[in-house]
């Protein structure tokens, strides 16, 4: 387990550490020359039991506050020092805010320097601390008096400390991830990179992922909470030895390390904010998020303005994008970096371009608000919203793939190519594909209906084909649907001649009886009809099966097609391929025609040509029995 100081500059963290752990805590030249810390340093604490406390000391000055923030990712239980000289100080205040954003569980308060005040001051102090915690979440953190310099208190203190070491969590189930905060060299080893694992667990012989460079790196050794180890898991600090195509150049404070390549990392978020002063929509502010701290502004979604103490869903918009997961927690802090604002947890890394601040929105994203909410529970809450992508929402769980799939198997909905459906989403969706398709029986009266393409684009252009087969082929077993010719329409709907129509193409269709092709300015010259008129009549001849359109305005009967159709397949069973010589010499026509048919049934995927040739789709032979032509198999998207 790991503990983090905090706490106002010169109130004796560096030293409280030192008499906890014997260790001194400050790394750097410069810090022991100044006797202030500047950046994160660390101490052990071994325990008889073989267990390892971690102890992790932050900078006090608010000119470090960066670095201080960099120590609290996946911290359970936070040191708030308060010196007895000095008492409450502005850093003070401004740390247990941070901690209280922060979402940190465990609160625990060291009065330190006891040794230079008296009783009545520590009690003035004791009294101080317990009004400055009756508004956080631990108005009963116990307190300790102590003195680091001659050792008071200090026991009673690493008692506490050790008897509150809870249970690592488990990482069954979780991807491992861990934000780096240093980075160095070691001769004889190579890079090493140390950070506090957020999730999961890292073996080794382990391959990783850098954030930003898509190429495995392997884990040559490890040491958890510094001690070599064979393992380390999420709760722990830990330093690993990395091989693979990388320098120390190559890597800054805020990095990742995967156990699993990361999608796009996210410039646009949706967060719950807590507000601890005021706040305006569009403000620009610093974001610090694990160990990274970049820039970007506030998007407020309902309302204009945020008062200290208050409570709102919004969006960061983020100057460089950023790694993160679903329960993430941000600080936000003003313009110039001087001042703590607010606190935010991540609800969405997939925000829409539209309709941001739709109430049934609103509604859905405060719902997301609850802490408590479990996978399953978020899943089912998401999936009766939008479609869920499977891979997107295991990331934002940090669920590994058994996890998932165990998920799945005890959660009621529809699966289909990687995306999850709520059974009402589902049926929504069923809903959406009748009622685009009775809009255009109604729009266009003489058409029998629509391609699945064609459906696909009107009802759901954003969900993926497999998705719009499925749900079709459902529509078709119950019924609410039928495929006439491979067109989709309500069975309601019939597609037929008029009279007028009808008596107009018992004229025309007497021209069709042969096998020839005809144009529609010639048979409209014959016939002596209107040419419009008569093309219209065609092309609604052609949606009810009755004449196929080679190319544009060149008809032959359905008839026609599937002698031409048989004569191809025929050519290809003898010679393994039709061509245009061969195809002319059987059918007795011109080359062009010729050419113009076989392009079509390359179209239509009753073959597909390599350079000349013209080879039958294996999967798409087509029987007398079974269709009258090819385009009526494949219409037109």
């Amino acid at each position: 387990m790991i503990f983090a100081t905090a706490g106002h500059v010169d109130h004796g963290k560096t030293a409280l550490l030192t008499a906890l752990t014997g260790q001194n805590a400050d790394r750097l030249p410069e810090e022991k020359k100044r006797g202030m810390t500047i950046d994160l340093g660390y101490v052990y604490l071994p325990l008889a039991d073989g267990r390892v406390a971690g102890f992790i000391d932050v900078p006090g000055h608010e000119k470090f506050l960066a670095n201080m923030l960099c120590g609290l990712s996946g911290i359970p239980h936070a040191l708030l020092i308060v010196a007895t000289d000095d008492g409450i100080m502005p850093q003070t205040r401004e740390h247990l805010a941070i901690l209280q954003l922060s979402g940190i569980p465990q609160l625990s308060v060291v009065i330190s320097k006891c040794d230079l005040a008296d009783s009545r001051r520590q009690q003035a102090v004791a009294k101080d601390i317990r009004q400055l915690l009756a508004a956080s979440p631990w108005p009963d953190a116990p307190l300790f008096p102590v003195s680091s310099h001659s050792g008071a208190g200090i026991a009673p203190l690493r008692q506490h400390l050790l008897q509150h070491l809870s249970a690592l969590p488990s990482p069954a189930g979780q991807r491992f991830r861990l934000a780096i905060d240093r980075a160095f060299s070691l001769s004889g080893a190579g890079l090493v990179v140390t950070g506090t694992a957020l999730g999961g667990q890292v073996q080794l012989g382990d391959r990783l992922w850098l954030s930003g460079k898509d190429e495995p790196l392997r884990v040559r050794s490890l040491h958890v909470q510094n001690t070599a180890a064979q393992s380390g898991q999420a709760g722990q600090r830990i330093a690993l030895n990395l091989t693979g195509d990388i320098e120390k150049k190559d890597i800054q404070r805020g990095d990742w390390l995967f156990s699993t390549t990361a999608p796009a990392p996210s410039s646009r978020i949706t967060v719950s904010v807590q507000a601890i002063a005021p706040l305006r929509h569009w403000q620009a502010l610093h974001i610090h998020h694990a160990a990274r701290h970049i820039t970007g502004r506030l998007a407020l979604l309902n309302r204009s303005q945020l008062a200290a103490g208050e409570t709102a869903l919004a969006e960061l918009v983020l100057d460089q994008p950023l790694w993160m997961v679903c329960g993430d927690r941000l600080i936000l802090r003003d313009a110039s970096a001087r001042d703590t604002l607010a606190g935010a947890r991540l609800l969405e890394l997939q925000v829409p371009g539209r309709g941001k601040r739709q109430p049934a929105r609103l509604a859905y994203l405060q719902q997301l608000q609850h802490a408590t909410l479990t996978p399953a529970d978020r899943l089912q809450l998401q999936s009766r919203q939008q479609t869920v992508v499977l891979q997107d929402f295991a990331w934002d769980m940090q669920l590994d793939e058994p996890a998932l799939q165990q998920l799945l198997q005890a959660s009621p909905g529809q699966q289909v190519a990687g995306r999850f459906y709520h059974l009402q989403h589902w049926e929504a969706m069923q809903d959406t594909l009748l009622q685009r398709l009775a809009m255009l029986h109604q729009q266009q009266p003489d058409q029998l209906g629509a391609s699945r393409g064609r459906l696909r684009r009107l009802a759901l252009p954003t969900e993926p084909e497999s998705t719009l087969n499925l749900l079709v082929e459902q529509l078709l077993q119950q019924g609410r649907l039928l495929q006439t010719r491979g067109w989709l329409h309500l069975p309601q709907h019939v597609l037929a001649f008029t009279p007028q129509e009808e008596q107009h193409w018992q004229r025309l269709s007497s021209c069709f009886v042969g096998s020839e092709a005809h144009w529609v300015r010639d048979l409209a010259d014959t016939l002596g009809d209107d040419e419009g008129e008569t093309r219209r009549l065609l092309h609604k001849a052609a949606r009810l099966g009755h004449v196929v359109a080679v190319v544009q305005d060149r008809y032959f009967s359905s008839a026609s097609m599937q002698a031409m159709a048989d004569i191809i397949r025929q050519l290809c069973q003898q010679h393994g391929h039709a061509d245009a010589a061969a195809f002319r010499n059987q059918l007795g026509c011109g080359r062009k025609l010729a050419i113009q048919i076989l392009e079509f049934y390359d179209r239509t995927g009753f073959t597909r040509r390599l350079g000349d040739r013209h080879l039958l789709r294996e999967n798409l032979l087509f029987s007398s029995s079974q269709t009258t032509a090819a385009q009526h198999a494949f219409p037109p998207t």
